[in-house]
């Protein structure tokens, strides 16, 4: 399941559109979960088990995210939503307890239940992974408190009076709970308010991901293509910035979209204490990610943590066609950044 991309489905090409069927499904099981997430949210608060840190990973579209949560899924060293767990987006404590009973080889019982041990591939289309365990990009759970209308964003004293803040941190940290480890997830949805998360959260690390902005653009073209069946097609949250990228022609307008997530991540996390926050640059990262767990590890207080990751990635892309046009209009943006300063 992913709700990254809003629209209609009849704008999504036939490997995207959603199962409605399942849709309904899951709409009603969570309803009737709702009262047994209140218990296990209560039955949480009153225990003394440790609270571990969310990681947040931020950043735009295409830059690389789902990949590093792929990894940081395999590493170990975190927790984080998985495509089980994401069913269960409307009770994800009860889902997580769920998820620890069918696949935590601790409460195996004469090998009944074995079919969920697939190992995490890196490998995705459009964000979305296969397999019951493999990283999920978790809109739906955060749009359950986010209430925005056409544009995905509200300033963050709207969000503030308008999100059930109380529910948001406690599910959230009784995820730690139960599975006793840092939760990572992406949180790109807010790459707008990272003031109100920071605010929010008292542990919490932030992820950054950047990338190389000719290869990102160059990306957010294919994925468009990919998923929405043209390039002019909006792909992913509509941003403040939307209503006037929107009038834009495909390239200037992927250029548009990439230049504002980067300052808007840049100027929320500019506000994060240097302890609670991690810059990674794509290219490093798949160059050493040894060095980024490290760094990560260092930051979740887990510094003698064990990697045994990949050594390094492939990154796998042939020369882009239109390199030239994708420079002309990122220098554009950021002339006219400069300008309006």
């Amino acid at each position: 399941m992913s709700a990254g991309v809003p629209g209609d489905d009849a704008e999504r090409t036939d490997p995207f559109r959603r199962n409605l069927r399942l849709e309904a499904l899951l709409q009603s099981l969570n309803g009737l979960l709702a009262c047994s997430e209140q218990a296990a949210l209560d039955g949480a608060a009153r225990r003394t088990a440790p609270v571990h840190p969310l990681v947040f990973v931020m950043g735009p579209l295409r830059s690389g995210t789902t990949l590093f949560m792929q990894w940081l899924a395999q590493t170990g060293l975190v927790a984080y939503p998985t495509n089980l767990l994401s069913r269960f987006y409307g009770a994800p404590v009860v889902g997580a307890h769920i998820q620890l009973l069918l696949t935590d080889p601790r409460y195996n019982f004469r090998d009944e239940i074995l079919d969920f041990g697939a190992p995490i591939a890196f490998e995705s289309e459009n964000g979305k992974t296969r397999g019951a365990l493999a990283p999920n990009e978790f809109w739906y759970f955060w749009r359950r408190f986010l209430p925005f209308g056409e544009l995905d964003w509200l300033p963050d004293d709207e969000l503030s009076r308008a999100v059930d803040r109380a529910t948001l941190v406690s599910e959230l940290t009784a995820l730690t709970q139960v599975f006793d480890k840092p939760f990572a997830l992406k949180a790109m949805i807010l790459n707008y308010n990272i003031p109100f998360l920071d605010a929010l959260f008292e542990q919490a690390v932030f992820v950054q991901i950047r990338r190389d902005p000719v290869a990102n653009v160059a990306s957010i073209l294919e994925a468009r293509e990919r998923q929405l069946g043209s390039r002019a097609a909006w792909y992913s949250f509509r941003i403040p910035e939307y209503p006037q990228l929107s009038e834009l022609e495909p390239i200037a307008q992927a250029a548009g979209q990439l230049h504002c997530i980067n300052r808007a991540v840049d100027r929320g996390m500019a506000g994060v204490a240097e302890s609670r926050k991690l810059v990674v640059q794509y290219e490093d990262f798949c160059g050493q990610p040894e060095a980024v767990f490290r760094r990560l590890a260092e930051k979740l207080g887990r510094p003698a943590a064990h990697y045994d990751g990949p050594a390094h990635f492939d990154i796998r892309r042939g020369e882009i066609g239109e390199r030239a046009a994708i420079e002309a209009a990122l220098t554009a943006w950021s002339g006219s950044e400069a300008t309006a300063r």
